[in-house]
């Protein structure tokens, strides 16, 4: 049985973590599927946008720390590996939460640039309470999505957010209801097909390099060079055209 599934439709690929006997734990092997799956949805040309979720009820359980070996720090790395492959991808993606992510899969979610969470999703960080400390960049994503105070009281204290408590703290996007995630992800990723492909990914590189720009104007010429480089695209000139003749018609 294959432990990761990939539907492509409408320039969206879906990415499922099928393991769900085993709550989608993550193991070596499936981290090794994740990378192949990687590899072959963007090398897809077709694909502007990956959603990614979990088989069953469970979004993901967490790492299989058995996998750990002699070495602790190169044993956490590999199995780490799995979700800091789909944080390197260069196309956008949504966690699509249907249950239960804990601990590595709560990273999981947390590295996908968008957070659309089920009624059923449960935001359980757990590290502290199995006596091991974050890892993957855990805090630092935590805090630079939900800030201190959120961050502290999940890893901390212990507090776990359903769905609806994750869309109000800035954890998740929007909070939907179980049987309408998937079709909510993926009538939000469909998106991105609106626009060229390397315009999408060339937008996602600049979001994530501009994080370093101190002020407005800075970042108006950071932004300046790749806005030019666009509008100098016959899609956006055939696009700009139609829509001068809509308004003039």
């Amino acid at each position: 049985m294959s432990l990761v599934q990939v539907e492509i439709d409408q320039s969206v690929a879906t990415l499922t973590l099928n393991d769900p006997g085993r709550r989608n734990a993550v193991t070596l092997a499936m981290c090794d599927e994740v990378g192949a799956a990687m590899d072959s949805i963007e090398a897809d040309p077709s694909v502007h946008a990956i959603v990614v979720t979990g088989a069953g009820s469970a979004f993901c359980a967490g790492a299989d720390l058995t996998h750990l070996g002699n070495s602790e720090e190169e044993g956490l790395l590999a199995i780490y590996e799995g979700f800091l492959r789909i944080g390197r991808s260069p196309l956008p993606t949504i966690a699509g939460v249907n249950g239960p992510a804990v601990g590595a899969g709560m990273n999981l979610a947390l590295i996908c640039d968008v957070r659309i969470a089920g009624r059923s999703a449960r935001f359980d960080d757990r590290f502290l309470q199995i006596g091991i400390h974050p890892g993957g960049g855990h805090t630092w994503m935590f805090q630079n999505i939900c800030g201190p105070q959120t961050t502290a009281a999940a890893v901390l204290f212990g507090e776990v957010l359903d769905g609806p408590q994750a869309e109000r703290v800035g954890l998740a996007f929007r909070c939907v209801e179980d049987d309408q995630l998937l079709v909510h992800c993926q009538a939000m990723a469909v998106k991105a097909g609106a626009a060229p492909r390397e315009l999408v990914i060339r937008t996602k590189q600049t979001m994530a390099e501009i994080r370093d720009v101190t002020n407005q104007r800075a970042a108006v010429h950071f932004e300046l060079g790749p806005q030019a480089a666009s509008a100098r695209q016959p899609a956006f000139k055939a696009k700009l055209e139609s829509l001068v003749a809509k308004i003039t018609s």
